[in-house]
């Protein structure tokens, strides 16, 4: 694979991070049922990547990673259930931003959980989370739909958060594919007795929707991240996928006529500033799959 290839690969990635409010909004269906449908095209996209790759996807586990992948799994599910809700809530930029917020969340858990000092650039990246946060809010009432939806969306954060900690200090042993797909497993299992009555009830095209929410959003981008990695380091690698709440904002202003203010313009910019901030700082891969 050459260079272009791979900045290819990582764009495309980033369209179709994206793309996830905006199947998020047409689909007619609960996000329970959502996120099982999701992984279950997860799963077999990715099965169907190794293939290609001709990587061996499944390996025998110490009790310790098939420990990891269990609450690294429910955490990824907590994650999606909780985006999904807050895009048919508060919209799917409101959605995105809100879930944007994952950077300063590690920070935190970092410096709590495993003792790492909080330097000066750490503190000032969430400030600007903070303040990014503020500006998207739009109105401290949570009578409003769109400030409840901003709640779900930092519960979405939270989770992803906790995900990027988990599988940065437990994931050893395992490549990205391979936590992917067990990942998407337990969202399977997880999510059955919560989803399952409702499969009677999804309409064909709902399905279709999910089909290539899962095999595009879920499994094709993972691919394609994890592939141009060959030639990426994970610095460039995460100042593009950054660009996530860009494209997110744009489909929904474009497909839906969900305008942003200038308010909602000036904090995705602080949020996104501090996304790159981050991702320049600390480049672990892990934490830039949504």
């Amino acid at each position: 694979m050459t260079r272009q290839r791979a900045l290819v690969y990582i764009h495309v990635a980033a369209v179709l991070f994206g793309l996830t409010g905006v199947f998020g909004e047409v689909i007619q269906a609960s996000a329970a049922l959502i996120t099982l449908g999701r992984a279950v095209f997860a799963v077999l996209s990715l099965m169907a990547f190794s293939r290609l790759q001709r990587k061996r996807l499944f390996s025998a586990l110490t009790p310790a990673q098939l420990f990891t992948l269990i609450i690294s799994g429910g955490l990824l599910a907590v994650h999606w259930v909780t985006f999904f809700i807050s895009v048919k809530t508060g919209g799917i930029a409101i959605a995105t931003l809100g879930f944007a917020s994952f950077p300063a969340f590690i920070t935190l858990f970092e410096g709590l959980l495993f003792r790492e000092k909080v330097r000066a650039a750490e503190w000032a990246i969430i400030g600007l989370v903070t303040a990014g946060l503020i500006l998207v809010t739009p109105s401290f009432d949570l009578a409003n739909a769109g400030t409840v939806g901003l709640a779900w969306g930092l519960l979405s954060g939270l989770a992803f958060a906790l995900l990027a900690v988990s599988n940065r200090h437990s994931a050893v042993g395992l490549d990205a594919m391979q936590i992917a797909c067990g990942q998407n497993i337990v969202v399977v299992l997880a999510m059955l007795p919560f989803a399952a009555g409702q499969l009677p009830q999804l309409a064909a095209i709902d399905l279709f929707w999910i089909a290539l929410l899962g095999v595009f959003c879920t499994g094709l981008s993972h691919y394609l991240f994890v592939s141009s990695l060959a030639k990426l380091n994970a610095r460039s690698a995460g100042v593009v996928i950054a660009l996530e709440p860009v494209y997110a904002i744009a489909f929904a202003w474009l497909l839906f006529a969900q305008e942003p203010g200038l308010r909602m313009l000036a904090g995705a910019a602080l949020i996104i500033l501090a996304i790159v901030w981050s991702g320049l700082r600390k480049p672990h891969p892990e934490t830039m799959l949504v």
